[in-house]
């Protein structure tokens, strides 16, 4: 076993130590993963020091994007009661700060490698998708993540992610890429607009990237659209207009007023002056912030349900699109050999004839008996003749082999993440079209009756697991039993 193999064992050992107290439910799932692992072991999708379940992450994510200067900093340092992030009207961070719980007493910033380097947090192996945007940009991760530690305990179990502006010209695709990224992954969403600035409708492309792209996403019940600042509106002549104007940009992209929530900090809140419009503000404010705490709090057991729901789709994705992905690979693969035999031995034979006719064979070749029946009255001759007519022939097919293969390979890996394959398609691909597997081999390596069948009881155990987890924060029969085991 390598020494990358043994990193990896341990760190799934240390997981399952750890939800065995915490979630015993999950604890399940960590055995799926690994005989999920086995599959894609066999087909070449994931090298033997790797496993999907170091692809998630277990922590549960809540992620807060908005434009620069929508208060995100400020709602997280009110949400920790610990002021960690810096706040102020203007851009005071252009990175992605990652943060999370630390005995520390004392907070630390530690460099973005700290995030690309540990498959326990959600950044692991970011700088390969940023090379993907822009080359080059993979190594300068430390220029877009951060990792920042507090003691807080609400940050206990779970990560915040507190994003650059969506303002940003410079490294604005490398930015954005990490925010899809983000969303992807996150078990919450909170996206924040600035009250200050009432005219939404200039705001056309982040409200298209932060609204448009994801109202009708199949999971877009974990995003929450905040107005944030809106004690800076009180002193306007009708402050409900400015509610208004966003309410209506943000319907023009498909979102209902029901999800809109608008908030300011108490911390920092404007001193309104009339009582009766005081109350009323800080009434909206503070049950808009109940119920956005709320669910920040809850995200711990939205997270099990995500973790179960990214082991059945991972399973289903390999059968659904990472195989037939790979057999149409191979069938264009086949193709392009077929074609370069044809061609190779169709020069291979005018090459032969050509020799044949400048040694005198092929006149002899034309004779009564032909130049084989000849050649073949000498046993050992035609034993020779044969023998390296094969070796030619196979040489030459394996050599059209071998350059269909590179071919194809060629921007194998960025078509792959296109279609949102996960593993290595690039090294699947080979192994499939390893020297001795026939070309006419419709399935990929590692594929068959079994590994379906296998596959199969992964998904099934998937059903077992949401299950579980409904009998442990669900009673629907309400009955004492029940509640009792949960």
């Amino acid at each position: 076993m390598s020494l990358s193999t043994e990193v990896t064992e341990s760190r799934l050992k240390h997981l399952q130590k750890h939800l065995e107290q915490e979630n015993p439910v999950l604890l399940q799932t960590v055995q799926s993963f690994r005989d999920l692992d086995r599959i894609a072991y066999r087909m070449g999708l994931l090298e033997h020091s790797q496993s999907f379940a170091m692809q998630i992450p277990w922590w549960p994510l809540i992620s807060i994007l908005g434009t620069f200067s929508a208060g995100k900093s400020s709602f997280i340092n009110h949400y920790l009661g610990y002021k960690l992030q810096r706040t102020g009207n203007q851009a005071v961070d252009d990175r992605f700060s990652v943060i999370c719980f630390s005995r520390d007493p004392t907070p630390r910033d530690l460099p973005g490698v700290a995030l690309d380097q540990d498959p326990r947090f959600p950044f692991y192996q970011i700088s390969k998708d940023l090379e993907l945007v822009a080359p080059g940009e993979g190594g300068r991760v430390d220029a877009f993540l951060q990792l920042r530690t507090c003691p807080s305990e609400r940050l206990r179990g779970k990560i915040l992610i507190d994003s650059p502006g969506f303002d940003a010209d410079a490294q604005r695709n490398s930015t954005l890429r990490i925010t899809d990224y983000i969303i992807n992954l996150s078990d919450l969403v909170l996206v924040l607009f600035d009250a200050r600035h009432p005219e939404p409708g200039a705001m056309h492309d982040t409200l298209e990237h932060l609204v448009g792209k994801t109202i009708h996403r199949p999971d877009s019940g974990k995003f929450m659209y905040i107005l944030n600042q809106l004690d800076t509106t009180a002193r306007e002549d009708n402050p409900e207009d400015v509610v208004a104007a966003w309410q209506r940009a943000l319907g023009e992209k498909g979102l209902t007023a029901g999800h809109f929530f608008t908030i300011y900090n108490p911390d920092m809140a404007i001193p309104i002056d009339d009582e009766a419009l005081r109350r009323r503000f800080e009434g909206k404010r503070d049950a808009d912030l109940s119920e956005i705490h709320g669910r920040m709090q809850q995200v711990e057991v939205e997270r099990a349900y995500r973790i179960v729901g990214a082991l059945e789709k991972t399973a289903r994705d390999i059968e659904e699109k990472t195989v037939p992905f790979l057999s149409r690979t191979l069938g264009r693969w086949r193709k392009r050999v077929l074609w370069g035999d044809l061609l190779a031995f169709s020069l291979l034979g005018a090459l032969i004839g050509a020799l044949l006719a400048k040694t005198g064979l092929a006149q002899t070749a034309t004779g009564p008996s032909g130049w084989l029946e000849g050649i073949m009255t000498h046993t050992l001759l035609g034993a020779i003749a044969a023998a390296a007519l094969l070796i030619l022939v196979a040489a030459v097919h394996f050599g059209v082999r071998s350059l269909a293969q590179k071919s194809v390979l060629r921007g194998l890996a960025r078509e792959a993440n296109a279609n949102g394959l996960r593993g290595d398609l690039a090294a699947a691909f080979r192994r499939s079209t390893r020297p001795w597997r026939s070309i006419f081999s419709k399935l990929p390596a590692g594929w068959g009756r079994s590994t379906h069948r296998d596959l199969h009881t992964i998904i099934r155990n998937t059903d077992d697991y949401v299950q579980s987890l409904n009998d442990r924060f669900t009673n629907p029969s309400g009955s004492e039993t029940a509640a009792a085991t949960t």
